[in-house]
């Protein structure tokens, strides 16, 4: 069977539709929306559907062509991203072993959600804003996912960034959404400094940031621990590893479909998948694969202990989240490439469904709990029954306090940047002649300070 054509321009086009589907759909919202036209909601919602269809027939499409041309991979170059001076950033896709189902769940879950949501946010004011977000979202995500290299992941994940965001800030009408919203862009943009500095110091060292050349034999052990370290940094950040975890919480301020797909499914595995790609870097550093099986433990433990003292249940499907998270990274540093790959498939499917159950679920609780007369026995205690009453009240002041993270965090990470922050829209104002116009910079400073109080608000879950 002549199998050029498969390896070609059908290669090239499925490779760019996968992508290109869920960029289309919010260029079109986003068109009719700065040009004033209302549309209705099945209208949106139905092109939603259409697009994320389309999009999982072009991942099924690719996964077929590459088991029918025999090929490990499909990897497709369409020319330059962009240049300076003599060095040219390519804008290069690549479907292989790794991407290829995570594609696929991308696409969907997304498309579940986008008709779950259809229902849940039916005449809500900002429907169309969350369309236009919830397809943001998909660009990013399937762009990060079938980077060529680290240099295009970067535009996926920051994408991805943006978005999580500016959903988590969507009830922008009480202050909770907004400062929380901040406190997590300020952890965000913390840790991503070690995403930009160790693709810098892999085009230092290598000369290059694609994804096909790499191996094992890419960098001597020095250099990969340096480009492991960075790189596991933006990691934790984005899935939430200590001591970057009081971030997932306050995200919960967002509308329940979005903590769904974000939060349960795709944003928070992005740092997983970010590991995985570079697993072969890994390799040559026994430092930073140690760092990362020391990590995801850490983070596992923590995650269980403040799980069960979680008052509310998306709070307790987040520390869930996050206790599932590190396990992932544990056997990402134990070389368990394939089962941490299934772990997230299947991690991300239920944890999805947990969410999106999560408002129905409390409304029958309720009623259980009225038809009861208000008497529904908890659980009672379990492991922690056979420990001593004086060390469990110490792992529940522990669990509680969440051992002080999100004080330590506030104090070395989002509350300098906040101060950063504060003094160059200062500055702004003075280059600027007067205060800014818009509303927006004005306000950061106060938001983000209420934000992050010197006292740890236990309750604030």
């Amino acid at each position: 069977m002549d199998s050029s054509w498969m390896t070609s321009d059908t290669m090239r086009t499925v490779l760019f539709l996968t992508v290109a589907l869920p960029g289309t759909g919010f260029l079109l919202l986003a068109l009719s929306w700065l040009v004033g036209i209302q549309l209705p909601e099945k209208v949106v919602a139905r092109a939603t559907g259409l697009i994320y269809s389309a999009a999982a027939l072009c991942v099924a499409l690719g996964a077929w062509l590459i088991r029918a041309a025999h090929l490990p991979s499909l990897h497709a170059d369409y020319g330059d991203w962009f240049r300076v001076g003599e060095y040219a950033f390519k804008f290069e896709l690549y479907f292989d072993g790794v991407s290829l189902p995570l594609l696929g769940l991308t696409t969907v879950l997304t498309g579940l959600v986008a008709a779950f949501s259809r229902t849940y946010m039916h005449r809500e004011p900002g429907f169309l804003r969350f369309f236009l977000l919830l397809h943001l979202f998909g660009f990013g995500a399937t762009l990060g996912f079938a980077a060529g290299s680290f240099d295009l992941l970067v535009g996926g994940w920051e994408l991805v960034g943006l978005s999580s965001v500016l959903l988590i800030s969507y009830f922008f009408e009480r202050q909770g959404p907004v400062t929380s919203a901040l406190r997590v862009f300020a952890t965000y943009r913390s840790a991503d400094v070690g995403l930009l500095v160790g693709i810098f110091a892999l085009h230092h060292f290598r000369h290059s940031a694609a994804l096909p050349a790499l191996d094992a034999h890419t960098l001597d052990p020095q250099q990969a621990t340096i480009v492991g370290l960075l790189l596991l940094l933006a990691s934790m950040g984005k899935a939430a590893q200590i001591p970057f975890s009081g971030w997932l919480p306050r995200a919960m301020e967002g509308p329940t479909p979005s903590s769904a797909i974000f939060y349960g499914a795709i944003s928070v595995h992005l740092g997983a998948y970010l590991l995985l790609r570079a697993r072969p870097l890994l390799e040559s550093s026994p430092v930073a694969l140690g760092a990362v099986a020391l990590v995801g433990l850490a983070t596992a433990l923590h995650g269980v202990f403040v799980g069960r003292v979680c008052p509310d249940a998306k709070t307790s499907l987040a520390y869930a989240a996050v206790t599932q998270l590190g396990l992932i990274f544990f056997e990402i540093a134990m070389g368990w490439t394939t089962l941490a790959l299934l772990h997230i498939l299947g991690h991300s499917t239920i944890r999805t469904l947990q969410f999106l159950r999560a408002p129905s679920m409390l409304h029958e609780y309720h009623r259980i709990h009225a038809a009861a007369g208000g008497h529904v026995e908890g659980g009672g205690l379990s492991l922690e029954a056979a420990l001593p009453f004086p060390l469990r009240r110490r792992l529940y002041w522990f669990a509680v306090d969440r051992a002080h993270l999100d004080r330590l965090l506030d104090s070395v990470a989002v509350r300098p940047l906040s101060r950063l922050s504060a003094w160059l829209v200062g500055i702004d104002q003075k280059l600027g002649g007067g205060p800014p116009t818009g509303p927006g910079p004005q306000l950061v400073a106060p938001a983000m300070t209420a934000a992050m109080p010197e006292q740890v608000d236990v309750l604030h879950d």
